[in-house]
């Protein structure tokens, strides 16, 4: 079977954008993975958020293998995925304001937690009123954003701010306005979309920052172990039960 020539190219530019985060962004990394690993060795809890397909990112360092068991999805119902019908509900609710606020308040977040948020755009009333709420409550931001936003759109906040103005660490993705990296002569519309590898990739490497952070101050990082692996499902429980009181998506 013949190769995929665009195929090719989607990989290429994918692997592009992943070498100029890893090299661009490797002090802003560093600085989350210690914001996280403060957090951790003081006593405090770790939250995620995302809308849409940004929520993919923020879901993939929750009661994941391998990723800290202190890491919970802070969701706003409607917001999380394409789970909805119609699909297109939850981009609405981004740009309803108040949401935020009343998500937090209600959550078990407190002064000195840390909440990465991801947001792709980083325009929307959602993102934005997030970190400027979390601040407020005394928790550090951490914004995974695109800064090319910024300059060719527009925010939609009442402020005319975006989620990078109110982040205590902003990590850039590099993905260019529109989120697509190929086109094609007798296509239309550009497509293949990398931002959900390239945050992804993002979030795995400030888990890893913090990981390593943590071992350097003598602290055995709260890692979960595959349940598909032998003797998984103990270790996780030992971890679970340990940590218990800070981790919400067990109940």
């Amino acid at each position: 079977m013949s190769e995929s020539k665009l195929a090719g190219q989607f990989f290429d530019a994918a692997i592009g954008l992943l070498q100029r985060v890893r090299d661009e962004e490797a002090g802003n990394v560093a600085a989350a993975g210690t914001a996280i690993a403060d957090a951790v060795a003081a006593g405090g809890r770790l939250f995620a958020f995302g809308a849409g397909h940004s929520s993919l990112a923020a879901q993939d360092v929750v009661y994941r293998a391998g990723g800290l068991a202190l890491m919970n999805l802070l969701a706003v119902p409607g917001t999380v995925g394409v789970d909805v019908t119609p699909a297109t509900l939850g981009s609405a609710l981004e740009r309803v304001d108040g949401l935020a606020g009343a998500v937090l308040d209600s959550s078990p977040a407190r002064p000195g937690d840390v909440l990465v948020i991801v947001s792709l755009s980083g325009r929307n009333s959602l993102p934005v009123e997030m970190a400027m709420n979390a601040r407020a409550l005394g928790l550090k931001v951490i914004g995974v954003t695109s800064l090319a936003y910024t300059s060719t759109t527009k925010s939609r906040h009442v402020s005319g701010t975006f989620l990078r103005d109110h982040c205590d660490i902003v990590l850039d993705s590099k993905i260019a306005t529109g989120d697509a990296e190929l086109t094609h002569p007798a296509i239309e519309a550009p497509f293949a979309p990398a931002s959900t590898v390239v945050t992804s990739a993002l979030m795995q490497a400030m888990m890893a920052a913090a990981a390593e952070s943590l071992a350097e101050r003598g602290i055995e990082p709260p890692l979960l172990r595959s349940g598909n692996v032998d003797g998984g499902h103990e270790w996780n429980g030992r971890v679970l039960e340990e940590y218990g009181d800070r981790i919400f998506f067990r109940r």
